[in-house]
């Protein structure tokens, strides 16, 4: 049996994602182009302020809401 759910992007983390953070690197990606990490509650932040501080990040929406389409 394999356990399926969404877990955090942050290096060593295995924690339920609950958010999902859409970002996209304009020197690499056209405008509309949304790459995705997830995060748990605690690395939400701290994953933010990384991709934000690049001029990275595009939006941060609660994982239920990603999935079910009302963000995209």
């Amino acid at each position: 049996m394999t356990d399926d759910k969404p877990i955090c992007s942050a290096k060593g983390c295995k924690a339920d994602a609950v958010w999902v953070l859409a970002w996209n690197n304009p020197k690499l990606h056209t405008p509309e182009r949304r790459k995705t990490w997830l995060a748990c509650e605690e690395h939400r932040e701290h994953l933010s302020q990384f991709l934000g501080v690049r001029g990275f990040l595009k939006d941060v929406v609660p994982l239920a809401d990603w999935e079910a389409g009302e963000t995209r």
